[in-house]
């Protein structure tokens, strides 16, 4: 059964909120066996959404709707769809008692147009809405079969978990389960990978390997379909080792992870402590390190060090450093890391000093960047990064290069 999601709201169309509901539904078809090949956004138009309708039906088995199931004169998708396949709407008793029992309960007036949400087509399955008023439905007619779920997501998600999985169950033909992994890398760019591994990308079928761009990192979403679960899980499995013998040094993680939970996952097992020193990125560090709950026992503090005073008073950069190397040096980056793990009592100490833009500094360009390194126990290192972006851009990804390069480091130690 091959899926199309039909998106129905102006909202969308005119960016006012995200349409996150389709992300949603692709992933739990895909678990379900059901392959998504098309989204599309339709505007509250019934003419428009009538020639979307007929363009899904042309390439897809199964159409799923959200949005345009209330009370308001503009929700018009049942009535457009009943139109279209030839069904007649029919108030469903259940969905209407739980819609007066609502205004009751809330002692509010109920006006007509709210007992239009308990309209459904003729012949449907029904699916309750535990959490609104607008009921769901799936019918089949013809050829398709016709899904209809409410637009806000705190209603559609749990409606279709609960009630609309099982009733695709009953119409899906195949057998097959499709298993995803994602895998996550840092340090190499998305060209660079896709050139490493495109006779892999173009020789597979099953499981597929579709590349994809994010903020300064790149990911792989494998997929595989396969009636038998463990099996889907193996073939995953033999494809993962190929992609890791040529670029699994870049590899840091799986499907939903980031480089700050990653390095907080490290830190916690080895029981070590982290201190930060940081100039170019202003504190950026710390503040997403902070976000991963228990935080508090990884990082012991820092010292946010913009200007050169701060630099020699209070970390005790050496003053002939600063005058022979600069504050965007090697040896400044060194001694920031050493200084500041000392000062707050951690066992690994990192440093950010850079050029973040717009103008160049000491004679380097913008995007020049220096991550101190001192872990306890081994000699302290410095990696040098150019970067090419924006400002902001540049002191991000600093910060995911500080990640990487203490995962790295973290890494080679262990297997030292």
């Amino acid at each position: 059964m091959n899926a199309e999601i039909i998106a129905v709201g102006s909202e969308l169309l005119l960016g006012q909120i995200v349409n996150t509901n389709a992300r949603f539904i692709s992933q739990h078809l895909a678990g379900a066996g059901i392959n998504v090949y098309y989204h599309t956004v339709v505007g509250d138009n019934p003419d428009r959404l009538k020639s979307a309708i007929e363009i899904a039906e042309d390439r897809s088995d199964l159409i799923i709707f959200t949005g345009g199931l209330g009370p308001t004169k503009d929700d018009l998708t049942k009535e457009t769809i009943a139109k279209h396949i030839g069904k007649e709407l029919v108030f469903d008793e259940n969905a209407l008692e739980s819609i007066e029992a609502y205004f009751k309960k809330t002692n509010r007036q109920m006006t007509e147009n709210n007992r239009k949400q308990a309209l459904v087509l003729e012949g449907s399955y029904v699916l309750a809405n535990d959490h609104g008023m607008a009921p769901g439905m799936v019918v089949e007619s013809k050829r398709h079969v016709y899904m209809l779920l409410p637009g806000p997501p705190k209603e559609m998600e749990p409606m279709f978990i609960e009630y609309g999985l099982t009733a695709l169950s009953l119409q899906v033909k195949s057998n097959d389960k499709i298993v995803s992994r994602v895998l996550r890398f840092f340090g190499i760019g998305e060209a660079a990978l896709e050139t490493e591994i495109i006779d892999l990308i173009d020789s597979q079928s099953n499981p597929t390997i579709a590349p994809l761009a994010g903020d300064g990192e790149v990911t792989l979403r494998l997929t595989a379909k396969h009636q038998d679960h463990d099996t889907a899980i193996k073939m995953l499995d033999e494809v993962e080792q190929k992609i890791s013998a040529r670029v699994g040094q870049f590899l840091y993680g799986y499907n939903n992870t980031s480089l700050v939970e990653e390095l907080s996952k490290v830190l916690k097992a080895k029981n070590v402590t982290i201190g930060a020193a940081e100039s170019l990125t202003g504190g950026m560090f710390q503040k997403e390190l902070t976000s991963v709950p228990g935080a508090s026992s990884i990082l012991k503090g820092g010292v946010v060090c913009y200007t050169n005073e701060v630099k020699h008073q209070v970390l005790k950069v050496k003053q002939e450093t600063i005058d022979m190397y600069g504050v965007v040096s090697e040896q400044c980056a060194l001694e920031l890391a050493e200084n500041v793990s000392s000062l707050v009592g951690a066992d690994i100490g990192i440093s950010f000093t850079g050029v973040a833009g717009p103008d160049e500094q000491e004679g380097k360009p913008v995007g020049t960047v220096y991550i101190g390194l001192s872990i306890q126990g081994r000699p302290g290192v410095v990696e040098k990064v150019i970067l090419a972006g924006s400002r902001e851009a540049n002191r991000t990804r600093a910060v995911k290069f500080g990640y990487y390069y203490l995962l790295k480091h973290l890494k080679e130690s262990q297997n030292a």
